[in-house]
């Protein structure tokens, strides 16, 4: 061995960012293609690279319960320590490109456009970005904006702690209530998930998301024992059940409505705000009392709620920002 290769071997290191752990030669990047080992130290390379960012309604995150009606500037990087088969978003999820290039001080200034409510992170794995997420959400919070995360909740812990102080509304996706659908379709754990979601309820605004597979995670007995899994939380929720559509390297029959409804059948029985995403239809919130149509968002969002209460019944509807 060269003296060369033996000094790049002594820069060996593990990325802690997340449970991947993965363990990174001199140059090496992770598995999220958004860190790397720089002589024995694990950096960002996409600190101050944007992939993506757009002026979005809430409702696209999906979020129906934080602000109905409201925008919010929309921010992505590139990477994901997922590696998903069916990744909507894999363009920027499963490659490291030179993005747009942008300071933290910037991006809160972004947020400031008029209609916006503040930033959210999303597109790819937010997660992975995490410097910037860090140094950028102060500076939103400072002038008054609020913080969302849409992430697959695969972070470890101690840094998911540091991040949770700044946020206000995160949407988690829990990709199915199976550990051997994560293994082969994910190449991940589903208990990171759950820990996460776990140390998230109470402490933010908490929607989750499914995306509904056909042959892959829409199996009854699972779906009922997710349900019964959310439930247990014990904090309102909301949680969107997305229909797939072929993408990336998963080539399988888009989901059929009556998949999509048996689940939310299903779900409604622990559950009061459920939806369907991804379809027409399924997207109204109803009142968990008496059942009236308390907001409706096709073809456009009508809010009847009166002080964030049902305006038949007076039922308190869960959310923030609701009226």
């Amino acid at each position: 061995m060269s003296n060369e290769n033996s000094v790049k071997d002594s820069y060996m290191a593990s990325c802690l960012l997340c449970p991947q752990r993965c363990q990174l030669r001199h140059g090496q990047s992770g598995r999220c293609h958004a860190r790397e080992n720089r002589e024995g130290e694990v950096v960002s390379r996409t600190y101050g690279e944007v992939a993506a960012w757009n002026m979005d309604p809430i409702e696209k995150k999906p979020l129906y319960h934080f602000y109905p009606g409201s925008w919010i500037f929309s921010v992505g990087g590139f990477g994901c320590n997922l590696s998903c088969s069916f990744c909507q978003n894999y363009q920027i999820s499963q490659q490291h490109q030179i993005g747009r290039k942008v300071t933290p001080t910037e991006l809160a200034e972004l947020s400031l456009q008029e209609q916006s409510l503040g930033l959210c992170f999303t597109y790819s794995e937010p997660s992975v970005w995490f410097e910037m997420i860090r140094d950028t959400a102060p500076l939103v919070k400072a002038q008054g904006g609020k913080v969302v995360l849409v992430s697959n909740g695969t972070i470890s812990p101690n840094f998911l702690e540091e991040l949770i102080p700044w946020l206000d509304a995160v949407n988690i996706d829990i990709k199915a209530f199976s550990e051997d659908f994560y293994r082969e379709y994910c190449g991940s754990k589903l208990a990171w998930v759950l820990d996460n979601v776990e140390r998230l309820a109470g402490r933010v605004h908490l929607e989750i998301t499914t995306l509904i597979i056909q042959g892959a995670n829409d199996n009854p007995q699972e779906l009922t024992k997710l349900s019964q899994w959310l439930r247990k939380l014990n904090v309102p929720l909301a949680w969107h059940l997305s229909a797939y559509h072929p993408a990336y390297r998963l080539d399988v029959p888009p989901t059929e409505r009556k998949i999509l409804e048996q689940v939310r059948d299903i779900a409604k029985e622990y559950l009061p705000y459920v939806y369907l995403g991804n379809v027409r239809g399924g997207d109204a919130t109803f009142c968990p009392k008496c059942g009236e149509a308390v907001i409706q968002r096709q073809p456009v969002l009508i809010n009847r709620l009166k002080l964030g209460c049902c305006p038949k019944c007076g039922e308190g509807i869960f959310g923030v920002g609701m009226n």
